[in-house]
């Protein structure tokens, strides 16, 4: 553990701790922003005397901080700004979060304990593929890697056979990178005949996106790696937040940081643990941009509260297995992309990239289509089984198309997996 009086911290002074702080917060916004304040309903910090109190105040949302562009919500004099991260999203104005110098010594604390995790140590070299521009992911490793006092390779997304190239000659021992990308490199290993296991790579650290457990196999035995999954946006202070132990049941939240709450989706009402809901964040430490009630769009659920075999003592959350957003509804069916993932990689042959393709026809009636790449041909007995658990386990009727692998587009970015024409 990078911290262990923090981390294996008992449940009861724990909860005192993020109590005390969440009075911090609330005093904090009271202070300094009494719009924020006001939308609170004004509570007294003093008159928290319970972590359940949160339940009284509304939750949060993007467009709310959209609206608010491009300060707000901040909470500390502009004079105290030391940086700014910004989450773009797809539609409206950008969300600009500022930090302040303790903001960002507090992001790289969080970090140095998901490489501590993740088994990461002051002798890695940490090849950092993630962004350096107005996203979080690049700026998050990189102050991990300095708190933790490692050498890093700063050297950002793309430029695969520069990737390649530093990995081997500087020896790099630990890749991160948004979920998606250990594919294409894979993808690009075969062209260029690089060989990871030859390398000193060990470790990858990967986050941003919904990765099934099978895209979590198939990385691990191409690469020769163990993985671990990161959680953090920049509405809540960056990549961090959370990450999985060695013993991968569950993904710690780091709660003298953060207090979690799953809800409802449609009523924003709290539900029991181990049920399924939307991941809502408050901010305990975060200066310049505290967060109350942060609606996150991710689906998760508690997995558990006790003690972890890592000897971690705060609490675990599910793998996130999709976003409210990302929620498709097709001729009366509701699903999510990872669901169809989990189904097509583990199917042996399938290689990783699909793409959900939604449409009307001319009678307005809509329409799917699901174009598969394949890693080697089908024999029709494991076609029609992708097809009858597509219909068992998601409720879809529909006739995969096979495509050779390197058919579909390849985004920049985040991998498309799917295109509804239906908005248009």
């Amino acid at each position: 553990m990078w911290q262990p009086e923090c981390e294996a911290m008992d449940g009861s002074d724990l909860e005192r701790l993020q109590l005390a702080r969440l009075r911090e917060t609330v005093a904090r916004i009271a202070a300094n922003n009494p719009t924020y304040y006001e939308k609170l309903g004004k509570p007294s910090p003093d008159a928290l005397t319970s972590l359940d109190g949160i339940q009284k105040f509304p939750l949060l949302t993007k467009s709310d901080l959209r609206a608010a562009y491009p300060f707000g919500y901040a909470c500390a004099p502009r004079k105290d700004f030391a940086r700014m991260q910004m989450s773009s999203g797809t539609t409206g104005k950008p969300v600009i979060c500022p930090y302040t110098k303790s903001d960002i010594a507090q992001w790289g604390e969080i970090m140095a304990r998901c490489y501590t995790a993740a088994g990461v140590t002051s002798d890695d070299v940490i090849q950092i593929t993630p962004s350096f521009g107005l996203p979080n992911g690049g700026f998050g490793f990189h102050f991990g890697a300095e708190t933790i006092g490692a050498f890093y390779i700063p050297v950002g997304p793309g430029r695969t056979l520069l990737q390649f190239q530093l990995m081997q000659d500087l020896g790099a021992t630990v890749l991160t990178a948004i979920a998606t990308y250990p594919i294409r490199l894979i993808e690009a290993a075969r062209e260029e005949n690089f060989d990871f296991k030859k390398s000193k790579l060990r470790v990858g650290i990967f986050g941003s996106e919904m990765w099934s457990e099978e895209l979590r196999k198939k990385i691990e035995r191409d690469m020769g790696i163990e993985t671990f999954d990161i959680i953090g946006m920049t509405e809540t202070g960056g990549v961090g937040m959370g990450i999985d132990c060695a013993a991968h049941q569950g993904i710690h939240i780091w709660q003298d940081h953060y207090l979690a709450e799953i809800v409802n989706p449609k009523t924003g009402q709290v539900v029991n643990d181990g049920t399924d809901g939307e991941l809502v964040i408050t901010t305990l430490t975060r200066q310049a941009s505290p967060m109350i009630r942060y609606r996150t769009g991710d689906m998760t659920r508690i997995v558990s509260r006790e003690k972890c075999s890592c000897g971690r003592t705060h609490l675990r959350i599910d793998r996130f297995r999709g976003r409210t957003d990302d929620m498709i509804i097709y001729k009366g069916v509701n699903f999510y992309p990872s669901q169809i993932e989990t189904i097509l990689l583990r199917q042996e042959g399938v290689a990783a990239d699909y793409q959900i393709i939604l449409a009307h026809d001319p009678h307005g009636n809509e329409t799917m289509e699901l174009v598969v790449e394949l890693a080697a041909p089908l024999s029709s007995e494991l076609i029609a089984r992708i097809k009858r658990e597509l219909y068992d386990y998601v409720g879809l009727s529909v006739e995969p198309q096979f495509v050779k692998a390197g058919e579909l587009p390849r985004a920049p970015g985040k991998a498309v997996r799917v295109v509804d024409k239906r908005k248009a």
